[in-house]
Formats: structure tokens, sequence, C-alpha cells
């Protein structure tokens, strides 16, 4: 086993104006240990690249030349981004064994969309090369580097799912040695008695 040290979290609830505080102590282990990596914060980043992508699929324009608009690819995948954002966030603040299940597959489904955009990119960094149009201020010029950006931020992407996929991985897989004990005060003997 590694490391022995627990933590204690400690969450207020209130009711009718009366504070409770519950000890929770966890382990250091299993999905704590993907907390610890920070989804919340990478699912921040991952949410401002899948808006970029999808405020810049409203800037491409769909019939001047042939490029990533016309299979809507800014689209899908800046939802496809936003997702995984959101849900990196959501598992940060309430993890658990299914909540990540659902991160790494909606993970993998990013990634498989992100290797969808590369071909279909790469296929048009070919056709409208970046030597071809150097030089001057066309509407071709532009178009290549909306893509270029677009590239740039889904390998961005591309390497923090990657992280995200493996970290999530290693808590699954340890889960079985989770431990999870709850310390629930008792109410003193004279309230019972009421």
């Amino acid at each position: 086993m590694e490391g022995t040290e627990s933590v204690t979290r400690q969450r207020a609830a209130g009711r009718d104006g009366n504070q409770q505080t519950e000890n929770t102590l966890m382990s250091g282990k299993p999905l704590h240990r993907f907390v610890k990596n920070e989804p919340r914060c990478l699912g921040i980043v991952i949410l401002i690249f899948g808006y970029a992508e999808l405020f810049m699929g409203f800037v491409l324009p769909e019939d001047y030349m042939y490029n990533s608009r016309r299979l809507y690819i800014p689209f899908w995948q800046g939802a496809l981004f936003l997702t995984c954002g959101i849900l990196s966030i959501y598992t940060e603040l309430h993890p658990s064994k299914k909540l990540v299940t659902v991160c790494v597959s909606m993970y993998s489904v990013s990634l498989v969309g992100i290797l969808v955009s590369f071909g279909h990119r790469i296929t048009f960094f070919g056709r409208y090369g970046p030597m071809r149009y150097y030089r001057d201020s066309s509407p071709e010029t532009e178009v290549l580097c909306l893509e270029i950006i677009l590239f740039i931020s889904s390998v961005c992407v591309f390497g923090l799912l990657i992280f995200l996929i493996v970290s999530a991985r290693f808590a699954l897989k340890s889960t079985h040695t989770q431990v999870i004990v709850q310390y629930i005060p008792q109410l003193p003997q004279n309230e019972m008695s009421h």
C-alpha cells in the first residue's frame, strides 16, 4: 500500500440556520488521485478551447474554399470539448467511480474526433499549403491561418485529454482499495431521551 496518510474533508450543511459539520476521512488513493491532478483546472482550459473552436466555426466561410466547416468540424469538436470540460469540472466537485468512467468515455470519443479533424486539416494544409499564400492578405491566407490556429488548439487539447485519460484510468484501476470512513458525531445522551 502506498502511503497511509488520510485527508480530512469537512462539509458544512445548513438546515434552518443551524450549521452541521461532517468529517469525512478519505485515503489519498483511488478516485482522489484523479482529483489530486485537478481535472477542474484542466476542464476550464478545455472549455476555453471548446468555445474558441465553436466561435471560429462561425467565422470560417462555408462555400468559399474547402475547409473544416464543410464537415462542421468546429461545431461538433467544440461541443465535444465543452462537454469534456464540463464533465471534468463536475467530476472534481463530485467524484465517483461512475462519473470518472463517463469522463474516460467522453475523453476517448473526443480523441477520436480530434484524430478525424487532424486528418481533414492535414489534407487541407496539403491542398492549400502555407508557402502558397504567405505574402498576401487574401481570404485564402486568413482561412489558412484560422485552420492553423484550430489545428494547434486541437493538439493542445489532445495532450490534455491523454493526461486526463491516463490519470483517470489509474484512479479507476485502484478503486478496489479505496477506503472511505465517515465520522458521524453521536448526539449527547440527554438529547436522545427526548
